[in-house]
């Protein structure tokens, strides 16, 4: 009877856990619904892979899908996560390493939701739920180019190192069921058309919160757009800080106009930084090459997002120094710093940035300052050609403690209040970076 009974509850046990692998299994391998589903696109117009062309400027496909001196798009940079190393993939029209046999729906399952034909799913290291945002006409668009515009490459993809059981990929349904947004970019009823336009590129192909955005304990953006107070307030990178993009005075945009947005976007530089980092790949490869008016958007749409005075700190303000040699770092800086950067800290604008008043002197966050001190910056390309004032790497010149003691000037000099630099924290990023390549890569489309 015990026995009976016994059997009975295991039975009613197994069904609901059967039903619940079953829908499991299913919702970890589904191909979310795309509305090209029964659309096959067979010609291209010129017009239309134009406009794909441009799509992809904005979206910085380069950035991640192209290496210097390889066939672009055919994928193999090495990209590092907490889990292990991944690697680009292949996104030329190559029939077998690349996209070549992707529909339009497959293309757009890829590119917005993270699906690769089949229920593959993709790592976030592809910015999908950002691109989600994307328009469909633009979606179209992008696959005309990608289809037409781009040379097949015969390139094979490489795997990633992340070890099993890890590089599992059905546990990135949940993440995206609890992460990933799933509809287009709406346009704001309250908002005119420029701030509209400039929230859906900021937000959607110019995914600008995969750097800009703090993350969580899942890896996850804190926020996708402007209803979170997390969106582009600054984050730690891959070795630098992206800054807040907000209107903080001291970390972020607080102290720039509009037109001094549009002018960093546009030619790489403005009177109060220079792009350096990160920043260096985003400026060669995208936005020098967008259209005046969506540069306007973009800065538009930037200066309305408030900033938090609590997280910035008091604003910052020049105080003059009289130089001392006694000071630890401020020999260095003489000798080292000040023919580009003035004894005064206020560089040489347009060209030698301030580092008086500086983000990556007012942030609490120090990586930026030490990997471009340890590693110098990449050549900024500006209309095709190489600037010719380039942060030199001092890795081979400088020890971790002259680094330190040096960045603590800095930033402890003409009002800056980033804090001192430990010579630990130099020797960590020693290890973990190497100098910027003097030959960045760039896009020679068609």
């Amino acid at each position: 009877m015990n026995n009976r009974r016994f059997a009975r509850t295991a039975g009613w046990l197994v069904l609901p856990c059967v039903v619940a692998a079953g829908l499991l299994a299913w919702y970890v391998t589904r191909e979310p619904a795309s509305p090209f589903e029964q659309q096959q696109a067979t010609s291209f117009d010129p017009a239309l892979v134009s406009r794909g062309e441009y799509v992809a400027r904005v979206s910085d496909c380069v950035a991640c899908h192209s290496l210097a001196g390889k066939q672009p798009f055919a994928g193999g940079l090495e990209m590092a996560t907490p889990l292990g190393a991944i690697h680009a993939t292949n996104i030329t029209p190559d029939r077998e390493h690349g996209i070549g046999t992707y529909s339009l729906a497959d293309f757009d399952r890829a590119v917005r939701h993270g699906v690769a034909p089949g229920g593959r799913r993709l790592y976030p290291a592809m910015p999908y739920p950002s691109y989600v945002k994307l328009s469909d006409d633009d979606i179209q668009a992008l696959y005309a180019f990608f289809m037409k515009g781009v040379q097949p490459a015969n390139q094979p993809n490489i795997p990633s190192d992340i070890p099993w059981p890890l590089n599992l990929r059905w546990p990135i349904a949940l993440w995206n069921g609890v992460f990933a947004p799933t509809a287009t970019y709406a346009a704001k009823p309250g908002q005119d058309a420029l701030w509209n336009r400039g929230a859906y590129i900021v937000q959607g192909p110019g995914h600008c919160g995969s750097c800009h955005t703090p993350r969580g304990l899942a890896f996850n953006e804190k926020a996708l757009d402007e209803s979170g107070a997390p969106f582009l307030a600054g984050a730690l990178l891959d070795g630098w800080y992206a800054p807040s993009l907000r209107q903080d005075h001291n970390t972020g945009l607080g102290r720039w106009s509009e037109e001094q947005i549009v002018q960093f976007l546009k030619t790489g530089r403005n009177q109060h930084a220079v792009v350096y980092g990160s920043m260096t790949e985003a400026f060669n490869n995208s936005t020098q090459f967008m259209q005046d008016d969506d540069l306007a958007a973009i800065a538009r749409y930037l200066k309305s997002l408030p900033g938090d005075p609590q997280r910035d700190g008091s604003p910052w303000q020049y105080q003059p120094v009289t130089a001392r040699s006694d000071v630890p770092g401020a020999h260095t800086y003489a000798t080292r710093c000040a023919s580009c950067h003035g004894l005064d800290g206020k560089g040489q604008p347009d060209w030698m940035p301030p580092l008086a008043g500086a983000t990556s002197a007012l942030a609490k966050e120090n990586a930026s300052a030490i990997n471009i001190t340890l590693n110098g910056s990449q050549r900024v390309i500006t209309a095709g050609l190489p600037d010719a004032y380039r942060m030199p790497a001092f890795r081979e010149q400088l020890s971790d403690s002259e680094i330190a003691d040096v960045l603590s000037y800095v930033r402890g000099t003409w009002g800056n209040h980033g804090g001192a630099v430990d010579a630990k924290a130099v020797g960590k990023l020693r290890g973990h970076t190497d100098p910027a390549s003097s030959s960045p890569i760039i896009l020679h489309m068609r």
